[in-house]
């Protein structure tokens, strides 16, 4: 509890955080967090990119209606609505 509100105290302090953002230790560690995010990033757009037209393809199965179920939705043919309901 008392380290938490000193180092609240020093962080509070502009001058302090900026000599702590010319440190070496400090610019190395921001400079590694910088690349890991890019090369994230650039790694999630090439799977979205490698992966579109497979997704596209699901996408068009689930929202193409079924035709062998009399009772299935959007089919347009048995009771439809929710189970229970009156015919």
């Amino acid at each position: 509890m008392v380290l938490r509100r000193l180092l609240l105290a020093l962080l509070s302090d502009p001058r302090l955080v900026q000599k702590l953002s010319e440190a070496p230790p400090i610019r190395a560690a921001a400079r590694l967090t910088a690349s890991a995010l890019s090369r994230g990033q650039l790694g999630a757009r090439r799977a979205a990119r490698e992966l579109g037209p497979g997704l596209a393809r699901l996408r068009d199965a689930f929202l193409r209606p079924p035709g062998g179920w009399p009772g299935a939705p959007g089919s347009g043919r048995g009771r439809g609505g929710r189970p229970g309901a009156e015919p």
